[in-house]
């Protein structure tokens, strides 16, 4: 048997991601991202694109895997799946370490903490473009949630002596707690301070 199978064999054919998350205790508590927030059990993050071809689709990924295509599109990882699930995979062993807790479950929180609930338009009035406050979709504060995670870790490890698996690391626990050190929970802020301003 391999390990794999063994591992599967004592968690009751329970598929663990990397072999070691489970993600049945996690828990979404943001009520409007549950639909958009997919825990599916999968061993490996890695869909082959089959949820690409449909408009809207990326719901259906499993969460894991859409933080790390985001972090392929960059043009120093581009196409480097492989590279990519090994920084999230060495990320998730450091937040274990440093909190205790499921990693998949802070990566959870860290994304209701930092998708912005409001948003600015241009509505033009006679020649004239007047900005307006509008709420923003649950999918896409979702979308917006990862990318300014994947942002900050780009700035937090590039030329820097910071591996960006610990970068990663830090910028998803600090987000979690809703930490404004944190680089996507600052822009979430500004953003909303933008939009209210704009109400």
């Amino acid at each position: 048997m391999t390990e794999a199978e063994v591992v599967e064999a004592e968690t009751g054919n329970q598929k663990l991601l990397f072999n070691r998350w489970d993600m049945s205790e996690v828990e979404i508590r943001d009520p409007s991202l549950v639909r958009y927030v997919n825990l599916h059990a999968m061993i490996v993050p890695h869909s082959c694109g089959k949820l690409a071809g449909q408009q809207f689709n990326k719901s259906n990924m499993l969460i894991v895997e859409r933080l790390i295509n985001k972090l392929m599109q960059t043009e120093r990882n581009t196409g480097k799946k492989e590279l990519a699930i090994r920084i999230v995979k060495d990320a998730f062993e450091i937040i274990n370490k440093k909190t205790g807790k499921n990693p998949i479950q802070v990566l959870v929180d860290a994304v209701e903490n930092t998708g912005p609930r409001e948003e600015t338009v241009r509505l033009k009035y006679g020649g004239i473009n007047v900005p307006k406050s509008v709420d923003t979709a649950p999918q896409r504060r979702v979308d917006i949630a990862l990318r300014f995670i994947t942002d900050g870790v780009l700035q937090a490890s590039h030329k820097k002596k910071k591996s960006v698996s610990e970068a990663l690391a830090e910028e998803l626990i600090a987000a979690a707690n809703g930490d404004t050190r944190s680089y996507a929970v600052s822009k979430k802020e500004e953003r909303e301070r933008i939009a209210k301003a704009a109400r």
